[in-house]
């Protein structure tokens, strides 16, 4: 019998031996890869086996080929000159570029371009192979839309549990044992090789398996204790990053914590990449806030300004908007997570949300200065607000009223009337303020009057506190302390409601 350790069978990193799997897609790849001049594109999850397929293929092509393989990653420094300078290099044999999707822009143009040329001369003395997570076809494809049909793209996908199990198998044979929980284990990898291999070598380290038994060792253990062992061993790693990313450039805890939430999209994605656009619109009440942080470039100069603690752990593509989880063993992390635990610890005061919008603002057109700024200032503040400006997509082809009326009535924690000269006269501003008058009882409704105006002994909004504007005087500075009391006010809001029980 052959002895094997531990760490060489169910591998933590690198090209596994013992426990290799096929995945589906291999027999395109290997066709792919021996057919002259064609560019191949590889692309899929993090985890799932794309580099050690290709890393197996290769070796089996190899004796017949005859050609070198140069094996480049756009991680590291040396190699980005390299690929850079790849176009002018003849007879460079065969390359694997892994992690494409890191290379600049214009070097994957470069690139799309070199594809092309091998591909319209057949060239027998140079293939390119690229290596990236999901869209990686895409992304060559919109630099250079002429490569279709050009280039082969082999989509990986996340692997069938079939396929997790044979790995698992592998392992076990070779290691003489039968874990217990393998099929609970193949179940939780969701379809990784990666996180398998990681879960069967702590299940083998639970009972001090270390390399191939003399006899045969029965793993009776529970699913539950095998990952909570390997989370405690991963939050030294992960939770802290983790932090960091949810809390986003800076801590707002009366706000709808759009970092937070989309880390969360992310654990829940099925091929650990979330199309943003997408996931707003599936979360109608986070729009507005995930939103700002997106439109204005918030996202993108957290990963820049924490590069060092989440640049190997996501990628986000901004122009398409995409962001992808880079390390399996940090998905498994974050799909473990008990969020509302971890939303609290690090100061969130709530993250469920019960009302669509935390502010709607009702307003006259002459008074639409102010209703922008406040808008803005509460969005900075992570706020979920309705204004009107935001809304005229989604209101085409709607009934106004009744896209309105809910939002007024019952959908804003609060809605804050602008009560300038104007509001009293106009059609929208009167609908408006019939939908939201019984919520003055409510302690609801939060106007805003300006100085000077005459409002009348009987007006109802005099009756409850609100603000005053001077328009005589700079408004920017008025308006931001406005926001922030409104912040102020709805974090008493949100406190008083986690401090009354359930019925």
């Amino acid at each position: 019998m052959t002895t094997y350790r531990l760490e060489d069978v169910f591998k933590l990193s690198g090209v596994p031996e013992v426990t290799f799997v096929e995945p589906v897609e291999f027999p395109r790849l290997l066709v792919a890869l021996r057919t002259p001049g064609r560019g191949v594109v590889i692309e899929g999850p993090s985890g799932i086996g794309k580099t050690s397929a290709v890393t197996k293929a290769l070796a089996r092509l190899e004796p017949e080929s005859g050609q070198s393989v140069l094996r480049l990653s756009a991680r590291r420094q040396d190699d980005r000159e390299l690929i850079g300078e790849l176009p002018t290099i003849k007879e460079a044999g065969v390359v694997v570029i892994d992690d494409f999707h890191r290379l600049d822009a214009d070097v994957r143009l470069s690139i799309a371009d070199h594809l092309k040329v091998l591909a319209d001369e057949e060239r027998q003395d140079t293939k390119v192979i690229v290596i990236g997570i999901n869209q990686a076809g895409d992304s060559l494809l919109s630099f250079a839309p002429d490569l279709s049909g050009r280039i082969e793209v082999i989509k990986f996908a996340v692997n069938p549990d079939d396929r997790v199990k044979s790995l698992v198998e592998k392992g076990c044979e070779a290691l003489n044992i039968e874990i217990s929980c393998a099929d609970e284990i193949v179940q939780a990898a969701d379809g990784s090789f990666n996180i398998a291999q990681m879960l069967c070598h702590d299940a083998c380290l639970t009972v001090n398996v270390t390399e191939t038994a003399s006899k045969h060792v029965p793993i009776e253990i529970s699913y539950e204790l095998v990952r909570e062992r390997v989370l405690d061993r991963l939050a030294g790693s992960f939770y802290r990053r983790a932090e960091v990313f949810a809390k986003g450039k800076k801590l707002r805890r009366e706000g709808r914590a759009p970092y937070l939430q989309i880390l969360r999209w992310l654990a829940l994605s099925e091929e650990w990449t979330i199309d943003l656009d997408r996931e707003m619109s599936k979360h109608p009440a986070l729009r507005g806030s995930v939103g700002q942080v997106v439109e204005k470039g918030h996202l993108r100069n957290l990963l820049d300004e924490q590069s060092e603690l989440l640049g190997d752990l996501m990628h986000y593509d901004s122009e398409a908007r995409v962001l992808a989880v880079e390390d399996p063993k940090f998905f498994f992390f974050i799909k473990n997570l008990a969020w509302n635990r971890f939303a609290e610890r690090i100061g969130y005061f709530d993250v469920s949300f019960s009302s669509r919008y935390d502010f709607a603002l009702s307003f006259a057109g002459a008074d639409r200065d102010i209703a922008q700024m406040l808008f803005d200032a509460l969005s900075e503040l992570e706020h979920e607000v309705f204004y009107d400006k935001n809304e005229q997509a989604r209101i085409l082809a709607e009934n106004v009223e009744e896209y309105l009326a809910p939002i007024y009535k019952s959908e804003a924690s609060f809605v804050v009337a602008i009560l300038g000269p104007d509001y009293p006269t106009r059609i929208w501003t009167k609908f408006e303020s019939e939908q939201f008058k019984k919520r003055f009882g409510e302690k609801a409704v939060i106007p805003i009057w300006f100085t000077g105006q005459d409002y009348g002994a009987f007006d109802i909004s005099r009756e409850v506190g609100g603000e005053t504007i001077d328009r005589a005087k700079p408004l920017e500075p008025q308006v931001a302390e406005i926001a922030q009391r409104l912040a102020m006010k709805l974090t008493a809001h949100r406190i008083a409601g986690e401090s009354v029980e359930e019925p």
